[in-house]
């Protein structure tokens, strides 16, 4: 089944092509960015979104490079948190780019993702709280000592379930009053190797972000190939649950293409919200924040929003969830 986009991006997409930029350009002032940034922290104060009867944990996945993995992992997380939802994001990248975008410091020595593969230090140990959402947002940092954790875990006994473990053994410490995370978020590095393995080995849906370019398809078979093969091997409870369209430009017609193609394949998978390409998401990370908190009325920003508040109210009875890991 083909699934259109939301109205309002379709008559962003039919109506302002050729004053998109002009558009954008107009609200952003001072004024009318801090007006949008109030009535956006209004919103957040006011609405509490769903949570599901048991933890989500979600690989966000995908082996090419530069389609918006680690922004949607964060931003997504971001937005869940501010509205309530119960959010710890595992940075598995090498770069770290999720915990600088996190604004958690991840200097090499740090207690980090690192130490739970490859030491076996407890998760709960390396978790730090997020300051814009102290309370529900946490982070699992990873330092660039990950990068040299594929050669080392190739000699390791059950290399791939190493983070798999290491979650179980997190989520068997709460209780009911101390409830664990609504949702786990493991953003992987732009690879198919033992780090991303590890983290669909550990998840129980994968969540893959696709840039509606041509190029973006091309690599999109190996990665369901990777799954399947998790799937038959090493994770049954593995499932592709949601697919998100990132870097959707409404002035070109290939944008429109990719996307339909997309939810050509994946029908109902795919998040009816899309991600506008949007100059405020690549900014935020360089200052340590989110789009979520950089600029709140940014379309970026509210993109996220829309595609987080779907993500939220398809998991809240869970009839729809992946079955429990074995």
């Amino acid at each position: 089944m083909i699934r259109e986009p939301t109205p309002s991006l379709h008559d962003v997409s039919r109506e302002t092509r050729s004053d998109d930029v002009s558009r954008e350009t107009e609200f952003d002032t001072p004024i009318a960015r801090e007006a949008l940034q109030a009535v956006h922290t209004l919103n957040v104060r006011q609405e509490t979104w769903p949570t599901p009867p048991r933890t989500r944990v979600m690989t966000v996945a995908n082996q090419k490079g530069g389609v918006g993995k680690t922004t949607s992992a964060v931003n997504l997380a971001a937005a869940l948190a501010l509205h309530g939802v119960r959010v710890l994001v595992i940075d598995l990248d090498p770069q770290g780019n999720a915990s600088t975008a996190l604004g958690i410091e991840h200097p090499v020595g740090i207690a980090s993702v690192y130490d739970v593969l490859l030491a076996d230090r407890p998760l709960a140990e390396v978790i730090v709280p997020v300051e814009i959402a102290a309370t529900t947002l946490f982070c699992a940092p990873a330092t660039i000592d990950l990068a040299g954790a594929e050669l080392e875990l190739s000699s390791q006994v059950a290399r791939e379930y190493r983070l798999q473990r290491a979650v179980a053994s997190y989520l068997a410490g709460f209780t009911p009053s101390d409830p664990a995370p609504d949702y786990i978020l493991i953003d992987c590095p732009p690879s198919l190797g033992l780090l991303t393995l590890n983290a669909l080995v550990a998840a129980r849906e994968a969540l893959i972000p696709i840039q509606c370019e041509y190029y973006a398809l091309e690599g999109l078979a190996q990665l369901l190939r990777t799954v399947e093969m998790v799937q038959a091997y090493l994770n049954k409870a593995l499932t592709v649950s949601t697919v998100l369209l990132t870097m959707y430009d409404s002035r070109t017609r290939l944008a429109d293409q990719v996307a339909d193609e997309v939810r050509r394949h994946f029908g109902g998978l795919v998040i009816d919200a899309v991600i506008p390409r949007n100059v405020r998401v690549s900014e935020a990370p360089g200052y340590g924040q989110t789009v979520m908190t950089y600029d709140a009325g940014s379309r970026g920003a509210v993109g996220y929003l829309q595609a987080a508040r779907e993500l939220a109210e398809r998991g809240r009875n869970g009839s729809d969830l992946v079955e429990e890991t074995q």
